[in-house]
């Protein structure tokens, strides 16, 4: 008896804790950051058999609590306050809004196998990665091999999550979202080679004899991989509905979670547009430049890395030299680990094609990097934007800026010495506005994954994306995946150039210069949030 009362007790001063906690409305910064650390608590899923729970009977469970929060954040009286904690304040919104989408409408944990991928091999080059990802990655990228004590323990930790995971996505999986189906078979496809060069790897490093748990944390692994190959494959014949999330849903959610102020139907026209300006140009460049010798490829390793160290000595001179950006001591060391390797001509896909003739172009759009490079070194002062922004929010700003900086180097005066590779800079706009355009279709269930990769195809010129069709896979299986994400390098750009144009403006009209390297300063400082976010702290404030 006195066991059950004491265990009454505990029940309702956890029941009265969680009331209070969800329950109290902040005031000021302080407590908006308060509530934020709460909010990114809760979001996190609670284990199940080691592994997130993305069960319904969880979200079921927790939903209330969803709620409170949400409440408690719309109450909030934000008058008086600073632009930028106002700013603070969307951007704790918009993130709510994310977890109320992916609840109602997205579902990813239902509709889309994908989303179950475990294994990452590689860092990537924006803030957090591409997609709906569950929170039980293992990030293989991050370990160092031999590997220490403290280290085997979470790897052999995260290896065993994965048999459990994929069995719970047998259950949770019961969406009808045939292109979503079908493309994530060959994640899974790949996550068992990356097992298997994990495997490879460790025992080059590590013993089965002095290791057993952690090799059969493997073997495990990768016979769970498999057997969830063939479930996949089983089921994939059972699935025909659309994939899109349709008109209306692509424009809420672009509006409400990453602040992108456009419609489906504006984000069409916008795409279309660039790639006519795209396409023009290009042919306006090719007409300018008829008498110079046609562009020659590196086609050696020897070749290659002679042209990419020319093509790192000169972005960093020319970054520096026209004032373009501030230069840090961490730039160029994050521009060299990503300069990329020699290809032989037949196995160039779109973007090694390019980067063969002049790297540049890319390099330019490798700003990513630096953006990286920051976070790590020097991490944003304010809670709320030290890290990335949940559902992927943070694209108009770093795929927004890393392609807008592609075109504005280029009208800089980066290649004025080589002419021929501004027609490599109109390539790279066409083909993703083609592929924008393309997704745009496919989330409007107008069109297929594959005929969207048609548009993709069909659209970027010189036949440049006809020769890897698993980079074509790949992205347009991403960008149906995450709504916005496939626009949102021709959106972003427009909004950021939209935004230099009000603050040449605004500047002009108070009497003063207008500086680019004082301009992507400012616009960077500002952190990896929404272009609009970025746009009220520099015009409103």
């Amino acid at each position: 008896m006195e066991t059950n009362m004491k265990k009454i007790l505990i029940t309702i001063f956890l029941l009265s804790f969680s009331i209070h906690l969800f329950s109290q409305s902040p005031s000021n910064d302080h407590d908006l950051q308060k509530l934020f650390h709460q909010w990114r608590s809760f979001e996190i899923p609670p284990l199940k058999n080691g592994a997130p729970d993305y069960t319904k009977t969880q979200f079921k469970k927790r939903h209330k609590q969803f709620t409170l929060l949400q409440k408690r954040l719309s109450r909030i009286d934000t008058t008086g306050w600073s632009i930028s904690s106002q700013v603070d304040w969307q951007i704790v919104a918009a993130e709510m809004n994310g977890y109320d989408f992916n609840y109602r409408i997205l579902k990813p944990w239902e509709r889309d196998p994908a989303f179950y991928q475990t294994i990452w091999m590689y860092q990537s080059d924006v803030p957090a990665h591409e997609g709906p990802t569950n929170h039980g990655t293992l990030e293989y990228w991050t370990y160092r091999l031999p590997l220490s004590s403290e280290s085997k323990k979470q790897f052999t930790q995260e290896l065993k999550s994965i048999p459990p995971f994929l069995k719970q996505a047998q259950a949770n999986l019961t969406g009808n979202a045939r292109d979503l189906w079908i493309a994530g078979i060959r994640n899974f496809v790949q996550q068992g080679e990356h097992l298997e060069s994990i495997h490879k790897e460790l025992s080059e490093h590590h013993s089965r004899n002095k290791d057993p748990e952690l090799f059969m944390a493997l073997d495990n692994a990768k016979k769970a991989n498999k057997v969830f190959i063939r479930w996949l494959k089983k089921e994939s014949s059972k699935k025909n509905g659309p994939s899109g999330i349709g008109k209306d849903n692509y424009t809420w959610y672009q509006q409400n979670v990453h602040r992108v102020p456009l419609t489906w139907d504006e984000e069409v026209q916008l795409l279309q547009r660039e790639l006519d300006r795209a396409w023009t140009s290009l042919k306006l460049e090719e007409q300018r430049n008829m008498a110079l010798p046609p562009m020659v490829s590196a086609d050696t390793p020897k070749e290659f890395a002679a042209l990419t160290e020319k093509a790192v000595k000169k972005m960093m001179a020319f970054l520096e030299q026209k004032e373009i950006m501030p230069i840090k001591p961490n730039m160029e060391p994050a521009l060299r680990e990503h300069m990329g390797e020699f290809i032989p001509v037949e196995k160039r896909n779109f973007f090694s094609i390019g980067m063969h003739f002049d790297p540049l172009p890319l390099y330019s759009h490798m700003y990513h990097w630096f953006d990286l490079a920051e976070v790590r070194d020097n991490p944003h002062e304010n809670p709320i934007r030290r890290g990335p922004p949940l559902y992927n929010m943070y694209d108009s700003k770093s795929e927004g800026i890393a392609t807008s900086v592609e075109e504005m180097f280029m009208h800089a005066g980066l290649y004025e010495d080589s002419p021929r590779s501004r027609e490599i800079v109109w390539i790279m706009l066409a083909q993703r506005a083609a592929r924008g355009l393309g997704s745009l279709y496919a989330h409007a269930n107008m069109m297929t994954m594959a005929e969207a990769g048609q548009v993709h195809v069909k659209w970027t010129p010189r036949g440049w994306m006809k020769r890897e069709p698993h980079l074509l896979q790949f992205e347009q299986h991403l960008y149906l995946r995450q709504p916005g994400y496939g626009t949102c390098y021709v959106t972003g750009k427009y909004l950021i150039e939209n935004l230099m144009a009000e603050y040449a403006k605004k500047l002009e009209t108070e009497g003063k210069p207008f500086v680019l390297r004082k301009f992507l300063d400012t616009f960077n400082k500002a952190g990896n949030i929404p272009v609009e976010l970025i746009r009220q702290e520099m015009i409103e404030n």
